[in-house]
């Protein structure tokens, strides 16, 4: 039996209406963190001009992997095992990355390291001739505020069932991206008091 995710069925149609526009010139997309994979069978059906890889843990692969083989499209690529802390990551060619509510479920270093390995596959894609573009969907604080009430018990949830978890800091995120030579492009407003933070590297950059 399939594993379903509320939140994927609540939230897939208002990202897909930011995918449409930030991902219009790009062509192949990695999925980092593709839990259960409704957004990846959702996203890949409803933009076929695109590629989607999907991604996951290894102990996460049998529910994705299940998913995949029953909706696969013709642009869905079977799953591949990635975990953001070993390096390097698996061999993928993406222009375009995306991630949804995967940060606050890390540790910073993870982060980190998940910044680290999305600076290496973009800067391949510029080195090839191609613009690259980051996008990532969840809550986050900013000025070191909650945007919310409810992300702020959120917040307390996730620490008090992972202290090294947490929602994080939009400036903290910010240096990260800059690091890797990203630059934010857009700060789109989401329902339920989330953003899809979208980070641009073009190709004039890896000069």
């Amino acid at each position: 039996m399939l594993t379903s995710s509320e939140a994927c069925e609540r939230n897939k149609g208002p990202i897909l209406d930011v995918l449409r526009r930030e991902l219009a010139s790009s062509h192949r997309v990695l999925e980092i963190g593709s839990g259960t994979g409704q957004h990846a069978v959702h996203f890949a059906a409803h933009l076929p001009q695109l590629t989607w890889q999907p991604s996951e843990l290894h102990e996460n692969m049998p529910q994705l992997v299940e998913r995949i083989s029953r909706e696969r499209t013709a642009n869905l690529s079977a799953p591949i095992t990635l975990d953001v802390r070993e390096e390097p990551w698996p061999s993928v060619t993406a222009d375009a990355i995306f991630s949804a509510n995967t940060l606050h479920i890390m540790s910073w270093a993870d982060v980190q390291q998940f910044f680290h390995g999305v600076g290496a596959v973009l800067g391949g894609a510029v080195a090839a001739g191609h613009d690259a573009v980051l996008c990532v969907y969840g809550p986050f604080r900013y000025d070191g505020r909650h945007t919310s009430n409810s992300n702020a018990e959120f917040d307390a949830f996730l620490k008090a069932r992972d202290p090294r978890s947490g929602i994080r800091d939009f400036e903290a995120l910010e240096r990260l991206a800059h690091a890797q030579r990203l630059e934010l492009a857009a700060d789109h407003a989401m329902p339920a008091n989330n953003r899809t933070l979208v980070w641009r590297r073009r190709m004039a950059a890896a000069r």
